[in-house]
């Protein structure tokens, strides 16, 4: 470990950059597998899955989140993919996390379908909440985006998810110029009125088929201003701090009761990088400072190989040190003229 020392990275305490950000938010990806194919995130043909050997295995998630937390001061946890639902033994793996930080909030970001089944099993084993990503309320346009016809079973799967009480639960939906733009409000209606937060997130270049283009982004003041249109906005009085969505308030027109809140993560035309916190792992293993980062660093090879809770937690503590100001490097802009698109997808990486 002598090299770490000569970077500059700290010897001991959390996750610090050399720009003073700490990461205290973990993101952790269980599977890069997913029953979808939605148009942003990877081919209609999917993307060569990781051989079952290279994946994390329960016990290893789980030693992975110990050291975040008891080491570097991990608060939260965010388990990702790919989707964590095609994982078969996702229970035992949060069971196993729980186990060891009883007080941990563990969060999910799922797609829903099949939630139907196991939501109550999800929450006995410790999950705390959810994040579902849907795009569209209208089959057509789901099948569209995610080329799959599975709206009712993502609609099943949020009912399960009410009832078993994993809440609050958030909805995100990427929006996409002429596809799916117009359904604005209508999704935010729907979610407050079942009680769920709508959250929007602009359409960012990790797609497999390398498509992207800024001119298909629905930017947030688009955003804002459309939903403007129908409701009362206003600001979130709890503030923004490090989280990626700023947050509004929403009261439906001439109605001075709160309905609920919307978020907006404006990843392209506003971004927020100087108060990023999070830290991401792979399902493989790695180390990804940032979203966009191009490079990773193995922490898995490590751990198979015999290091101690410390030696991993160093490991860590040096990647993060060399984490990039914005969007991969030390320019910030992901529709400048020298941003370069990771090779790894969403579902490869985790969100």
């Amino acid at each position: 470990m002598d090299g770490v020392r000569e970077t500059g990275a700290p010897r001991d305490g959390g996750l610090l950059d050399r720009f003073g950000r700490v990461a205290r938010d973990l993101r952790v990806s269980v599977i890069d597998k997913c029953n979808l194919r939605c148009t942003y995130c990877m081919p209609a043909e999917g993307l060569p899955w990781m051989p079952q050997t290279q994946l994390m295995t329960g016990d290893e998630i789980a030693r992975i989140v110990r050291v975040a937390v008891r080491s570097l001061g991990a608060e939260e946890l965010r388990l990702t993919g790919g989707e964590p639902l095609v994982r078969k033994d996702l229970e035992d793996v949060i069971a196993r996390i729980r186990a060891d930080n009883p007080d941990l909030p563990i969060s999910m970001t799922t797609n829903a379908v099949g939630l139907d089944r196991r939501a109550q099993a999800l929450k006995d084993a410790g999950l705390t909440r959810l994040n579902v990503s849907l795009d569209t309320l209208h089959p057509e346009t789901f099948a569209e985006l995610t080329r799959r016809p599975h709206l009712d079973k993502v609609l099943a799967g949020l009912q399960a998810a009410r009832t078993a009480g994993l809440g609050p639960i958030k909805i995100n939906a990427v929006l996409l110029r002429g596809i799916n733009d117009t359904e604005i409000v209508p999704l935010v209606d729907w979610a407050v009125t079942n009680g769920f937060e709508m959250r929007f997130i602009e359409d960012m270049p990790l797609d497999g088929d390398r498509s992207w283009t800024e001119t298909q982004v629905v930017p947030a003041r688009e955003i804002r201003a459309a939903l403007e249109q129908t409701f009362d906005l206003a600001a979130d009085p709890r503030g923004r701090g490090a989280a990626p969505a700023e947050r509004w308030e929403v009261r439906r027109a001439g109605d001075s009761t709160l309905a609920g809140h919307v978020g907006i993560i404006s990843s392209v035309t506003e971004p927020f990088c100087a108060a990023c916190t999070r830290t991401r792992v792979t399902a493989d293993g790695r180390i990804r400072s940032c979203l966009f980062s191009h490079e990773e660093t193995d922490l898995l090879t490590a751990l198979r190989h015999g290091a101690s809770d410390e030696d991993l937690a160093q490991i860590w503590r040096e990647a993060m040190w060399r984490k990039p100001r914005a969007h991969g490097s030390d320019r910030v802009g992901l529709a400048r003229a020298d941003f370069i698109q990771p090779e790894r997808t969403m579902s490869a990486i985790g969100g």
